[in-house]
C-alpha cells in the first residue's frame, strides 16, 4: 500500500501535440514515410490525444521495450474520434485503406470492433477491458485466428466488486445506484453481474444510464435524491476518460462514488477499482512491436493483464462522513490522504 500526499495528483504526462499528430494525414503521408524505410502504425483513438496522454505514454514505452521509437524507427498515423464514437467505423475504414504495417485499436470494445470491421488484411492489436472471445473479436485467447490479437484486462469482470466495496464503506445502506453506458457492448453483461452481486448483498439497485456528458449531472442528482448509499460506475472507456469531470460532480453533489479508473480518486473522487491501464497499454505496444518484427497476429496469444488496483481517497471519505474500514485500507494499492 502506498500513501500519496495532497488532495489531487495528476498521473497524466502531457505530451506535445507534435507527438500526437502526424505531420500530414492520409495515404500520401504514409507513402512518404514508407519511402524513408519506416514501418507505419495506424493508431485509432476514441477520444482526443490529450485524453489519451497517459495511455499513449504507456504504449510508447511498450514500443520501446520491443526496440521501436516513434519518428526514428517507426512512424504512427493517428485518427481521433474526439469522443464521438459513431465516427470510429469511418476512421477505421480510412486507416484500413492505407498501406500500414499494423493498426492499434486501444480503449475498449467499440474501437476493436470498428477496426475489425474495416479490414481483414492489416494486422490489428486491440486493448480492452472486456472478454474479446465473448465479444466476437477473436476465436480464442491462445490462438486468436484472423488478423487480430491484443490485450485484455479484468476491468469489466470486476464491476461487481465495486458494488461490494461501496457496501463496505456504507454498510447500512439498502440501495445503491449503478451508472451504465447503454451504448457499451458490455453493458448488459455488467448489469447482470451487478444484479447478482446486489442479490447476494441484499441491496436494491437503481440503474442510471448515460452516454453523453450532458447526462452526467442528472446521475449524481438522482443518486442523492433517491437516497442511494453511493454510485457505482460500470467499466466503460467513456466514463474512464472523463474521470476529472465525474470527480468534480461527485464532490459538488456530495456523492460517494467508485469507478474503474485511478484518475477518479486522484482527482478527488472516493474510490476506484479496475485494471491497471498503464500495463495494458504498454503490453499493446509490445504486441505491436512483435508484429512489426514479422510475427503474425493470428499466432500471437491475447495477453491478459490480471493486475487489478484499488485506490482510496481519504479526504473524500472524510468530506462524506465515511470511515473506511481498516481491512479495505490495508488491501488498497494507494491511499490518498
Amino acid at each position: 500500500m502506498r500513501f500519496l500526499r495532497g488532495t489531487f495528483a495528476d498521473t497524466t504526462r502531457r505530451l506535445g501535440r507534435r507527438g500526437f499528430i502526424a505531420l500530414a494525414g492520409g495515404a500520401s503521408w504514409t507513402a512518404s514515410v514508407r519511402a524513408q524505410g519506416l514501418p507505419v502504425i495506424g493508431y485509432l483513438g476514441s477520444e482526443s490525444p490529450e485524453r489519451y496522454a497517459s495511455r499513449l505514454a504507456a504504449f510508447r514505452e511498450g514500443l520501446a521495450d520491443a526496440g521501436y521509437a516513434e519518428g526514428r524507427t517507426v512512424a504512427i498515423d493517428y485518427r481521433w474520434a474526439d469522443g464521438q464514437y459513431n465516427r470510429l467505423p469511418a476512421l477505421a475504414k480510412e486507416l484500413g485503406s492505407l498501406p500500414l504495417t499494423v493498426i492499434v485499436a486501444p480503449g475498449g470494445a467499440e474501437v476493436a470492433l470498428a477496426a475489425k470491421s474495416a479490414t481483414a488484411k492489416i494486422p490489428i492489436v486491440f486493448e480492452m477491458g472486456g472478454d474479446p472471445v465473448a465479444l466476437g473479436v477473436v476465436e480464442s485467447l491462445s490462438r486468436p485466428g484472423g488478423n487480430l490479437t491484443g490485450v485484455s484486462s479484468l476491468s469489466v469482470e470486476v464491476s461487481r466488486k465495486r458494488l461490494e466495496f461501496m457496501r463496505e464503506v456504507r454498510p447500512t445502506a439498502g440501495r445503491f445506484a449503478v451508472a451504465l453506458n447503454p451504448r457499451s457492448p458490455t453493458s448488459d453483461t455488467q448489469l447482470k453481474n451487478l444484479q447478482a452481486a446486489a442479490l447476494s448483498l441484499g441491496v436494491e439497485l437503481i440503474v442510471l444510464k448515460a452516454s453523453a456528458e450532458a447526462e452526467f449531472d442528472a446521475m449524481f442528482t438522482a443518486t442523492r435524491d433517491e437516497g442511494a448509499g453511493g454510485l457505482v460506475f460500470s467499466s466503460d472507456p467513456y466514463f474512464a476518460y472523463r474521470s476529472q469531470q465525474l470527480a468534480a460532480l461527485a464532490v459538488r453533489h456530495k456523492v460517494a462514488a467508485i469507478t474503474q479508473s485511478r484518475d477518479f480518486p486522484l482527482a478527488g473522487g472516493l474510490m476506484s477499482y479496475g485494471g491497471d491501464f498503464s500495463q495494458s497499454h504498454r503490453q499493446a505496444g509490445r504486441q505491436a512491436g512483435r508484429i512489426l518484427k514479422g510475427e503474425k497476429a493470428s499466432e500471437l496469444p491475447v495477453q491478459r493483464v490480471t493486475k487489478v488496483e484499488l485506490f482510496i481517497n481519504l479526504k473524500a471519505a472524510a468530506d462524506l462522513g465515511i470511515t473506511v474500514p481498516l481491512s479495505l485500507l490495508t488491501s488498497a494499492d494507494q491511499v490518498i490522504e
